[in-house]
């Protein structure tokens, strides 16, 4: 009761900022359903879903890496975006210019975009993961400060100090889009079995449809 509680608590306190916004996603899983709000503020991202969902780049798709307290990630995954490229005869990387806003960080229920380790920490375009995270302290906060040389706003204090979330990754991962309703849903797939290299036993596929409203 008390997690349910909680759960409900943060879809309140989400409920104002998130119909700000003008794009919304509806993910359907065996799980359940959840909705999604891209974010207006990071534009190129936003639309780069839109579009991938029109080409049906997430047709079938799957989460296919699931860390419990961390995210749940779904599309194309690493293994096969290193091989197609490295198959590639003119040896292209596509990606996406990176789209940092204080704004846009990673809160629980955080829609972010993969990338690999690639200097201008620009995003995959067709990977996609929801943060899981787990709880944070003030301490934490000031550590990662410290070493990312960053300033944490008080609206991402307060956040993260009440709900949790992975503040080390802000600055080095695109955010563009949060869960607004369902997010129980991605808590259970993230608690999801899965092997040695987080990949879930058993398939965990979704579908997107964007929700005209």
């Amino acid at each position: 009761m008390k997690k349910i509680t909680w759960i409900v608590g943060l879809f309140l306190f989400w409920a104002g900022g998130a119909h700000a916004q003008s794009k919304h996603l509806l993910f359907k899983t065996a799980f359940g359903e959840f909705k999604v709000i891209l974010y207006d503020f990071t534009p190129h991202h936003r639309d780069l879903m839109l579009r991938s969902i029109k080409d049906s780049v997430y047709q079938n798709a799957l989460f296919n890496r699931i860390i419990e307290n961390f995210v749940v990630q779904g599309g194309e995954h690493d293994i096969d975006i290193e091989k197609k490229e490295a198959a590639d005869p003119l040896h292209r990387k596509p990606r996406l210019a990176a789209e940092f806003d204080e704004r846009a960080f990673h809160k629980m229920g955080a829609l972010g975009a993969g990338r690999d380790g690639n200097p201008e920490k620009a995003s995959f375009l067709d990977q996609i993961y929801f943060v899981v995270g787990k709880k944070i302290s003030s301490a934490d906060l000031d550590s990662l400060e410290a070493k990312k040389g960053i300033k944490y706003s008080k609206e991402q204090r307060k956040e993260y100090l009440a709900y949790g979330g992975q503040p080390r990754l802000d600055h080095d991962f695109t955010v563009f889009g949060e869960i607004y309703q369902g997010l129980d849903v991605i808590l259970k797939i993230s608690q999801v079995k899965t092997d040695q290299q987080d990949f879930p036993l058993e398939k965990v596929p979704f579908t997107i449809v964007e929700i005209k409203e």
